[in-house]
């Protein structure tokens, strides 16, 4: 098993499900950072210290250039039945070749930690993970967070908008309470809600992330305006296309460009709660 990049039609029962959605998405011109999918197999052999596979790392550290992120990618992750959503690592702003290896093993092993074990076993997959692994460009982002293609509360047809400042991190963490905005089908925005992003995750010159605290005067400010807005619409659109279902986006905006990080199935939907329509408008914390 070698190393491929986002480019080919990758197999989901090598690759996983996280990478062939990625070259999916970046085969139909969406706005995928430039990567390489490593298989289950090949990541194997990083995690065992086999030297013609940590060479072969190297070369892909090479080809892509710092910064970089390594994400899981195990086979049945971000399916229909099981997204493993927080179970297994990210390792961002990769500066050199020996932390692309150290982040490459990390990932395999978070894949045999007692929590995902238990979760597996929860949804009946077999034990013993098959973890690939996704390498990208980093984006550094000036905002980012996620975006779902219905309402994951009451399972509503609207997307449903999480942002903060900074890396997206803060937001999958719970760091922050994000900025929260509902558009409706058409595109027009039915609520914007400011959060409290008193944190934002950055990158580290020296590599990896560090929280620096956001202004309070920033804290407070939506940081997403229409326009960004409009954006996130219309790649919500282009997923519809190119992948049909439901959607959990994670995204970001760096340089006044977006970009798609992540795609997953949205599971575990509520069924719609009726007459739940409510007038734009803008709140702010307490």
């Amino acid at each position: 098993m070698k190393p491929a990049a986002l480019t080919e039609e990758l197999e989901e029962s090598l690759f996983g499900g996280k990478a062939a959605q990625l070259a999916a998405a970046t085969r139909a011109g969406l706005p995928v950072p430039a990567g390489v999918a490593l298989p289950y197999g090949f990541v194997d052999a990083v995690a065992a210290d086999e030297r013609d596979a940590r060479q072969r790392l190297a070369a892909v550290f090479r080809t892509l250039g710092a910064p970089l992120v390594a994400r899981s990618s195990a086979v049945g992750e971000d399916s229909e039945q099981a997204s493993f959503a927080g179970q297994h690592l990210t390792q961002l702003n990769l500066r050199s070749e020996p932390e692309l290896v150290d982040a490459v093993s990390a990932i395999w092993r978070s894949a045999r930690s007692p929590s995902a074990f238990a979760y597996r076993e929860r949804l009946r997959l077999p034990r013993e993970p098959r973890m690939a692994v996704v390498v990208q460009e980093l984006v550094d982002a000036d905002s980012a967070g996620v975006l779902f293609s219905r309402n994951p509360i009451n399972g509503s047809d609207e997307l449903v908008v999480e942002a903060a400042w900074g890396l997206g991190e803060s937001v999958v963490a719970g760091l922050v309470i994000p900025d929260r905005f509902r558009l409706r089908r058409d595109g027009a925005v039915a609520e914007r809600i400011a959060g409290l992003k008193d944190v934002a995750i950055r990158t580290d010159p020296e590599g990896g992330t560090s929280r620096t605290l956001v202004p309070e005067g920033l804290a407070r400010v939506l940081c997403l305006d229409d326009a960004q807005l409009a954006a996130l619409h219309a790649l919500a659109l282009r997923c519809d296309e190119v992948f049909g279902g439901s959607h959990d986006l994670e995204w970001a905006f760096a340089g006044g460009r977006l970009y798609l990080l992540q795609r997953r199935a949205l599971t575990a939907i509520p069924s719609p709660a009726a007459g739940d329509h409510r007038d734009e408008h803008v709140r702010l914390p307490n």
